[in-house]
């Protein structure tokens, strides 16, 4: 587009039927060549029109045409000051073109094969493009780099517009370490693994679709998640190796398209960081999701555990029927709430994790089981002991129907279900972050949890006080003395773990634990 703009400016007439009639052959982009060619008949005679990146084209030309309209055989010397023109334009950023023609003899047949046709060029001159980097780009790397994502530039510019390009960006420093596609074609799988483990900053230039594919399975093969990025027919081979390919929208092909995983309308580097984004806080949220779900297995079995060791002198602190109410009814609409709780602060300036990691993981465990669960199992059977004690209740008394202690009994089991409810309430607070404090999201910054727990809360109170449910679950009517025992386990919940993630910190702010130790 920049060339045929160009082209107008200059006063050219551009119109595809006439170029399209006077076109006798058409010798298409060759990514290894880097060139590409047309012969067409033109002002009674027959052209070679070639294209292609400075450094194959130069080698092809054997004069260069002066600014009269005559040609001057292209010397050593004037081959080394065009070299030099090309090195200034890339150290700016720009994209450079060679132009080259040659006349081919009348009555002579036309050349099938480009090798025939490129040859004996007379350069014309060089065209230098600039499409400056997004505004928005640069902040995007930055993210990228405080997120630990390391970005390595596979192109097919020259390698200072590619370095140029980089440093402007912020991908790369001023030295960065640029390999060309010839050096990566001679590289050994083992050299080229030796270099991407030891250089941070690397820029692959002048690169084949080839190499793309090789780099891409180079760090697959050290354990890497890769993400490469592509527009053309012959990146689609990369796009599909790749766990992530990522294919232009807008100005990408179909085939990219097909054989990507992820398509951005937008074709804005931001979008890949903002996607980032999103996807970790999504896997957060599933975590938090099935922590806050395991919390409450050792709450529930707990009673059952009781019941058990006693020997039946402790009745059954939790019936059947309760512990289904508690799983099926109140647990249910926080446990969703989670999953749209806001990113914590710090997402993006975690390292990414390894590609081999469960999203169930030991510490997870330890704190849904053995933490959260024993504080909120504690607090139930807490209540439970409560009322039956206060009742005058001793191991091995009967409470069946119709037994002096019946009615103490039930208000003793209703006391476990509301005091694993409220226990729940902690936990749902406890759960929505891995790392930081509460207050750093707020408190009340996930509505949809607000109202889960105040569904959850009426719930329970239907459950409790409405006859039917009494008779159907078990359940008897508790004293405001009972209540008011029930209403710190939230608080007990949260702010044992606040303190359990602050002492985290402390320790990974020592330096005595990795930060990966703070993951729940």
């Amino acid at each position: 587009m920049a060339l045929l703009e160009a082209a107008r400016a200059l006063g050219e007439p551009l119109d595809p039927a006439r170029r399209e009639r006077q076109r006798r052959r058409h010798f298409h982009f060759d990514p290894v060549l880097k060139l590409m060619s047309t012969v067409d008949e033109r002002d009674g005679a027959v052209w070679v029109h070639t294209k292609g990146a400075p450094e194959a084209l130069l080698p092809l030309c054997t004069a260069v045409a002066e600014p009269d309209g005559g040609t001057v055989l292209l010397t050593p010397e004037r081959l080394r000051r065009v070299e030099e023109r090309v090195d200034a334009y890339a150290r700016q950023g720009m994209r450079v073109l060679a132009v080259a023609r040659r006349r081919l003899e009348p009555g002579r047949p036309l050349p099938d094969r480009r090798e025939e046709a490129e040859r004996g060029l007379t350069l014309l001159g060089l065209t230098a493009m600039i499409d400056p980097p997004r505004p928005q780009v640069a902040d995007a790397v930055a993210h990228c780099r405080a997120a630990g994502i390391r970005i390595i530039v596979v192109t097919g510019d020259h390698p200072l517009t590619a370095a140029a390009v980089a440093r402007q960006v912020g991908i790369t420093g001023d030295h960065p370490t640029v390999v060309n596609g010839e050096d990566l074609d001679a590289m050994s799988e083992d050299d080229l693994d030796a270099l991407l483990r030891g250089q941070r900053e690397l820029i692959f230039s002048r690169s084949s679709p080839e190499a793309k594919l090789r780099i891409a399975d180079a760090l697959r093969a050290e354990g890497h998640v890769v993400a490469m990025t592509g527009d053309g027919v012959n990146d689609a081979p990369a796009l599909r190796r790749a766990d992530i390919g990522v294919a232009m929208g807008r100005s990408g092909t179909d085939v990219a398209r097909e054989a990507s995983t992820m398509v951005l309308t937008d074709d804005d580097f931001a979008t890949i960081v903002a996607a980032v984004r999103a996807g970790r806080q999504g896997y957060d949220n599933i975590r938090k999701f099935i922590c806050y779900i395991f919390a409450h297995s050792t709450p529930e079995i707990t009673p059952a555990v009781v019941f058990a060791l006693s020997g039946g002198a402790v009745p059954l602190p939790l019936t059947v029927l309760q512990l289904l109410a508690f799983d099926v009814g109140t647990e249910t609409l926080p446990a969703l709430a989670l999953g749209r709780e806001p990113a914590e602060p710090g997402l993006m300036n975690r390292p990414p994790r390894r590609r081999t990691e469960s999203i169930i993981r030991a510490p997870m465990l330890l704190r849904a089981w053995l933490f959260l669960g024993v504080i909120c199992a504690a607090l139930a059977m807490s209540g439970f002991f409560f009322v039956l004690l206060r009742a005058g209740w001793r191991p091995g008394d009967p409470t069946g129907p119709g037994e002096p202690l019946n009615h103490a009994y039930r208000q003793a089991t209703t006391m476990t279900f509301l005091g694993m409810i409220t226990g729940q309430i902690g936990t749902a607070f406890a759960a929505r972050t891995e790392r930081v404090s509460l207050r750093s999201i707020g408190v009340f910054s996930n509505r949809l949890l607000l109202w889960g727990i105040a569904f959850e809360l009426a719930l329970a109170a239907l459950f409790i006080y409405t006859p039917p449910f009494q008779s159907l679950l078990g359940t008897a009517a508790l004293t405001p003395a009972m209540l008011a025992l029930t209403v710190p386990f939230p608080f007990v919940v949260w702010g044992a773990d606040e303190i359990r993630r602050w002492l985290l910190r402390r320790r990974a702010a020592d330096g005595r634990t990795p930060p990966e130790g703070l993951a729940a």
